[in-house]
């Protein structure tokens, strides 16, 4: 019995070997990252900064705003992000226009609208996507 178990050992001790040598070495606390490291955290930020002048407010207060958030509202905040960026563009075009339509609205407006929006047929749920003011791509991107 012991003999059929090692060659079993003997694998699962080299898939893990082979699986931690995978994962990526931990990165240090901001404080113990080289100038190199944060240059090239802080470079894509700095080119967007310089990029359109007219966008750096905006740009500033998303960035209040992130700071005033707690961990998990950031959390949720990553997620759709990520939702978003997986949908057509269709689906885009509504997210967009439910966003800025419910962003101003109490949770309770927001509830009783998501109500008539789930009783709405697709054909009225598009001419009432159709009415909503559109925003220029420039606006949506933040820039």
């Amino acid at each position: 019995m012991k003999t059929r178990l090692l060659p079993l050992a003997i694998l699962l001790l080299g898939a893990a070997s082979a699986w931690a040598q995978d994962k990526p070495a931990a990165l240090p606390a901001w404080e113990n990252l080289t100038a190199e490291q944060r240059e090239l955290l802080i470079a894509p930020v700095r080119e967007r900064w310089n990029a359109d002048p007219a966008s750096r407010a905006r740009l500033m207060e998303h960035a209040r705003r992130w700071q005033s958030m707690t961990p998990e509202q950031r959390a949720r905040a990553r997620h759709g992000v990520k939702r978003f960026e997986v949908m057509n563009p269709e689906q885009q075009r509504q997210a967009r226009a439910l966003f800025s339509h419910t962003a101003t609205m109490t949770d309770e407006q927001r509830k009783q609208f998501f109500q008539q929006w789930k009783a709405m047929t697709p054909e009225q749920r598009r001419d009432w996507i159709d009415r909503q003011p559109s925003q220029p791509e420039t606006q949506r991107r933040g820039r």
